[in-house]
């Protein structure tokens, strides 16, 4: 299979010019993952693969879930962008076709077999990998993975060095170089930081599918399947335990949470 290609964060404070010690990374990585949106307790909303009960603030992301996702390749078709249309929508990440934007948080590719003309076209967005490249490298832990799986950027101490970008195998982050306005609460953005797909982490926590995978139900094919990997009951396991399935770049041993049937 061919590699993938690319590109896909809230108003930064100046960064701290101090040195960041393990000790303070850890906090910053543990403030962020507190922070997530979340409705009232005992919401439920039922998504693919079974029942989600949305978090309640006060309650921390629970460890014994990892989120993740599972494209059906031969559902996907090349004239169909509706789930890149929904991601843009949701997260106001503004027309595609403008040229000063360069966000793009889950783009469509073709994949070719040169030896038999097999083409394919998929979603590539950020994989959530089980040991993000992304953050490895940070240097302030910007990049952070929560407990559940799901990787983000703290765009308050992000500075802008791109060495996530450098890092990432998918091209799945991207940089901002614009003034941003109209941003959503939910989804803070910033000029001069790095950002990426979130799987609609506002929406998971609120017990909901991400939009992208919404969209794919309603106005594509349905070949997005969202939930808990952990979860052997989910209907995203049973699929996996079903059908051969793929992650892209397997070989790098990041774990990826985005896996692909029929690839």
């Amino acid at each position: 299979m061919s590699n993938c290609s690319s590109s896909c964060t809230c108003g930064t404070p100046e960064p701290d010019e101090r040195p960041v010690d393990a000790a303070r990374r850890s906090f910053l990585k543990t403030a962020a993952t507190a922070g997530a949106v979340a409705l009232a307790p005992g919401v439920t909303l039922y998504v693919v693969g079974g029942p989600a009960e949305a978090r309640a603030p006060d309650q921390p992301v629970d460890p014994k879930k990892r989120w993740g996702m599972l494209v059906d390749v031969s559902k996907c078709t090349e004239d169909c962008s509706a789930c890149v249309t929904a991601c843009r929508t949701e997260n106001g990440l503004g027309a595609l076709d403008d040229p000063k934007i360069d966000a793009q948080w889950i783009r469509k590719v073709e994949v070719n077999d040169p030896a038999t003309g097999y083409s394919r076209s998929l979603p590539v967005m950020c994989q959530h990998c089980a040991e993000p490249p992304c953050v490895d490298v940070c240097p302030t832990g910007a990049s952070f993975k929560r407990d559940d799986g799901i990787v983000l950027v703290d765009k308050h101490i992000c500075i802008g060095c791109r060495y996530c970008m450098m890092a990432c195998p998918y091209k799945a982050r991207s940089f901002v170089h614009e003034p941003l306005s109209d941003q959503k609460p939910y989804a803070p953005r910033g000029k001069g930081t790095v950002e990426s797909c979130t799987l609609c982490v506002h929406k998971v926590d609120a017990g909901e599918l991400p939009a992208c995978v919404t969209a794919c139900a309603t106005e594509g094919n349905g070949a997005l399947v969202f939930g808990d990997l952990n979860d052997p009951e989910s209907d995203i396991s049973r699929r996996l335990k079903a059908y051969p399935t793929r992650q892209i770049r397997a070989d790098l041993d990041v774990d990826p949470g985005v896996h692909y049937q029929g690839l």
